[in-house]
């Protein structure tokens, strides 16, 4: 690498963007993380990380008695009929890995580990013009730099990706179903475990906040075509909701009443992305925008590693790109590709689109050998790649 500290430019500052941040930190480089919202986003569902992969990575990055600190424990998965009966359940460990945190907490404690990043909220990358020597970048605020590199690391719905790659509807694939999550008052006294109910192609539950009792969570998923939509317009996604879940019984009607005074709320397809590469020329991409999936794909897992992989092979490359993104993507691709398949079926999991459907999957889960056959499917998806030492690599401090 030459004498002159490189930098590279970030889109997204969710948990790929910091902890490539931390990395490139460590390794001499200079990165600068670019987000959209005008601050870090609290609140949002619980993530989870299982096996020694994921928890090598947070171990060597120093975080882990922080996460700790703030884990949720994990949520037992009750699934229930109408009068609130148990049909099947998926034990806390199972359902939360080795480790499970809100994704706000986890971002925060990201982005404060990787220290020497600079942040630029409220604003996003609206063109890149490359040349032999660099990017030139305009922001949506109108302000224009210059970097060495530029890292999409925005999501399944990225921005950069989109400006250097194509359109999306050339990588994102719907699976069939969209899901939702919003907080509410917690009128019903739930505990940390979730509450499921299911109606054919239907799921809605609730699960206690476990550091303020007084609120919940929502969750649903709908099995649905292709939707069009504003996915800024909230109101818009909340009369979707409303209109896929009439008439459904159990909490239904105030959850639903719940969304108009939710101060945190998602809504999106449940999509897999397909990039057949992950890089083009001074522009790479990393965890979601890359191979993501939905939920159930173990992305954030898979994203440290990625973040971690792609770091490495930068500073063992002396900083060359062309080596590095190379290298990057023929080291860890296969993996997580094999991981990000797991968010294939999720959808049908969570919400079958027949009655008998739902009562096979609940008969098959409430076998042990069944969970502990899923379980292992789990971590053997979660575990089949060995992290690479980059030690003695950059310029470490």
């Amino acid at each position: 690498m030459e004498d002159t500290v490189m930098r590279i430019l970030i889109s997204g500052a969710s948990i790929a963007g910091p902890a490539l941040a931390y990395w490139l930190g460590r390794y001499g480089f200079q990165a600068t993380i670019v987000e959209v919202a005008p601050s870090l986003r609290t609140g949002g569902n619980a993530v989870d990380f299982r096996g020694q992969l994921h928890m090598g990575v947070l171990e060597k990055m120093g975080v882990l008695p922080a996460l700790r600190a703030v884990q949720t424990g994990g949520n037992a998965m009750r699934f229930v009929d109408g009068d609130g009966r148990k049909l099947m359940e998926w034990p806390a460990g199972l359902a939360g890995g080795d480790l499970e945190v809100q994704r706000g907490a986890l971002s925060r404690i990201l982005c404060a580990a990787a220290d020497g990043t600079e942040y630029l909220f409220g604003d996003r990358i609206a063109a890149l013009s490359e040349d032999a020597g660099g990017v030139d970048v305009r922001f949506a605020s109108g302000v224009e730099r210059r970097f060495d590199l530029v890292i999409g690391a925005d999501g399944v719905h990225s921005g950069v990706r989109r400006l250097v790659f194509g359109p999306e509807e050339q990588f994102v694939k719907h699976l069939g179903y969209y899901v939702a999550g919003w907080d509410v008052a917690n009128e019903w006294g739930v505990g940390k475990d979730s509450l499921l109910h299911n109606l054919p192609g239907r799921m809605l539950s609730v699960g206690g906040n476990q550091h303020d009792p007084s609120r919940a969570g929502a969750f649903a998923v709908f099995r649905s075509p292709l939707l069009r939509y504003d996915r800024h317009d909230r109101g818009a996604m909340h009369e979707i909701l409303r209109s896929r879940f009439a008439g459904m019984g159990w909490l239904a009607p105030s959850l639903l009443d719940g969304l108009d005074g939710a101060s945190d709320f998602y809504f999106d397809q449940i999509c897999r992305v397909d990039n057949p590469g992950w890089s083009r020329g001074r522009v790479a991409l990393v965890g979601d925008a890359a191979c993501g999936a939905t939920i159930g794909g173990q992305g954030n897992g898979t994203a440290l590693v990625s973040a971690y992989v792609l770091a490495g092979e930068l500073a063992a490359a002396g900083g060359d790109h062309r080596v590095a993104f190379a290298a990057y993507e023929k080291r860890i691709g296969k993996f997580a590709r094999g991981t990000q398949k797991g968010g294939d079926t999720t959808g049908m999991f969570l919400a079958p689109k027949t009655d008998r459907g739902i009562r096979v999957r609940n008969y098959m889960n409430n076998q042990k050998w069944f969970l502990d056959l899923t379980f292992k499917i789990a971590a053997d998806r979660s575990s089949s790649f060995e992290l690479p030492d980059y030690a003695g690599v950059g310029v470490s401090r």
